[in-house]
């Protein structure tokens, strides 16, 4: 099993409404892919920002490709993450998961 690992971020005042778009667009459109397993979706907020980090297992790296297409390393973005998120990061991490 593989885990993949997105991080991001939001002005504050924008985490409720980023926390219900995950929660309605991404987390659903994870569930429908083939080869995915389960998902952990965390925040934490302080004075200015709200910071997400994604943790996504898969089945394998082919798996992770019927979500992302062929650059799995990259992240993948919809069209109104550009009104949220403060940063886009460049990559995502990937981890053999051992054991759990």
């Amino acid at each position: 099993m593989i885990a993949r690992v997105w991080q991001g971020k939001t002005r504050l005042e924008h985490s409720d409404i980023y926390t219900k778009i995950i929660e309605e667009r991404d987390m659903p459109n994870y569930r429908k892919t083939h080869g995915f397993v389960k998902l952990s979706f965390l925040k934490r907020s302080d004075d200015e920002f709200t910071y997400f980090k994604l943790l996504t297992y898969w089945s394998d790296l082919d798996a992770i490709t019927n979500f992302t297409g062929p650059n799995y390393d990259e992240p993948k973005f919809y069209d109104d993450d550009a009104q949220y998120l403060v940063d886009f990061p460049g990559s995502v991490s990937h981890y053999e998961v051992f054991a759990s």
